[in-house]
């Protein structure tokens, strides 16, 4: 069963595990009684715990299970970070209302979530400052003096440095993970394109082979049964004008079978961009394209694979959007790509280096690409790549594949 889960899976489990079992020491304390000697008056059942703890308690549970869901598969959103504070606070909220260290327990569990959320720096400086806030509690609750407070609060911060550092170890091999799962889609589409690329330079190979070599004897053939048709007669003559005849017929069946190779010779492109949309984490991708999708020159076929690739990642790593889609387009004399996502946008995009690199190999065969963008509204672009060489791209406004409502669609 275990190895059905991830790392991250299994922190959000011992998580919610140490949330539950926190709850049976709360139940305790509520139902404890408090001895005449401290009020001056009867045993009362559960006033050793306000009712506040438990609602710092639910709040914990349901702020810690909202923000573990997909760990590493989703990107962060600022209600997260609100959440985030609700958890710490919550913990801290505990050990004040039910005057025990259950609280710094609960923090430890909250430090789960810090490297997932917030940068290295953020999280450690978060989590010695969570610690620090226990620190009064001890001291009023608990009868102890600063330093002594100030030592347990080190303590518990040390057992959650400890689960910081796993919890920041989880999320490296994620990111690796993921990382080696892009790579290797990556790989799988470049493989394809090369073996479409050896295939059709195979199958241009035997069509030149075929004509020059089987042709060109076959032609010679045929033309020394048509003179020799002309010097005999009788039974033999009959006998060349048979064999003139298939010769013939197998000169036009060789020509044939070169022109269908040769019809055939065009890169199948969803072969080849199809295994970069497989398991992408956090983002779904959704692919349109024409059927059958082929393109007959190999450097523009790879063009539109690199784009493709670059598309994705920024989608992933920088806008922070939760679905692609692509949409690819043969119009002509050009083949068109239309990507839009749904995350964050920009006011003034800045062209980084995938951008600058993308703009240059369209650039380089006379194609444009547009980008569309707005706080909020997502990231477009518009890439136009000529299939013929001396072709520069159209300029003027085409009707879009992609709007932004089919864009904000959960997609398949």
């Amino acid at each position: 069963m275990f190895a059905r889960l991830n790392h991250s899976r299994l922190l959000r489990y011992a998580g919610l595990f140490t949330w539950a079992v926190i709850g049976m020491p709360l139940l305790l304390l509520s139902l404890m009684p408090v001895e005449p000697s401290a009020l001056g008056e009867e045993s009362v059942v559960g006033a050793h715990i306000d009712w506040q703890a438990w609602v710092a308690y639910a709040a914990f549970g349901i702020s810690y299970g909202w923000l573990t869901r997909g760990l590493g598969s989703r990107r962060a959103r600022p209600f997260d970070y609100l959440l985030l504070a609700a958890l710490t606070g919550s913990a801290v909220a505990i050990s004040y209302y039910s005057a025990s260290g259950l609280g710094s327990i609960l923090l430890m569990v909250a430090a789960c979530v810090l490297p997932w959320l917030l940068s290295l720096p953020v999280g450690v400086a978060w989590l010695v400052l969570s610690e620090f806030l226990v620190v009064p509690v001890y001291v009023r609750w608990l009868d102890m003096s600063w330093l002594e407070a100030l030592m347990q609060s080190l303590l518990y911060a040390g057992f959650s440095g400890f689960v910081f550092v796993t919890s920041l170890v989880a999320r490296q091999q994620a990111q690796a993970r993921e990382e080696q799962r892009r790579l290797n889609a990556e790989l799988r589409a470049t493989r394809a394109l090369l073996a479409e690329s050896a295939r059709i330079n195979e199958r241009t190979r035997i069509s030149r082979e075929l004509h020059d070599l089987l042709g060109h004897h076959l032609t010679a053939l045929s033309l020394n049964l048509e003179v020799a048709g002309h010097l005999v007669d009788g039974k033999a003559q009959e006998h060349v004008n048979q064999a003139h005849t298939l010769a013939k017929l197998l000169l036009s069946d060789v020509r044939e079978a070169v022109s269908r190779l040769r019809d055939d010779d065009a890169i199948d492109m969803s072969a080849t961009l199809l295994p970069l949309a497989d398991h992408v984490a956090g983002l779904r991708i959704a692919m349109q394209m024409p059927e059958p999708f082929r393109l007959d020159d190999p450097e523009r076929a790879h063009v539109l694979l690199r784009c493709t690739q670059e598309i994705i990642t920024n989608a992933v790593r920088h806008a922070q959007a939760q679905t692609l889609q692509l949409a690819y387009l043969l119009d002509g004399p050009v083949v068109r790509l239309q990507a839009r996502d749904d995350g964050r946008g920009a006011v003034a995009p800045t062209a980084g280096n995938g951008l600058r690199g993308m703009r240059e190999r369209v650039a380089a065969y006379g194609g444009r690409v547009e980008i569309d963008t707005a706080p909020g509204q997502g990231f477009a672009l518009d890439i136009v790549l000529p299939l013929e060489d001396g072709l520069n791209a159209p300029l003027s406004p085409r009707r879009p594949l992609i709007g932004p409502a089919e864009a904000s669609v959960a997609l398949k």
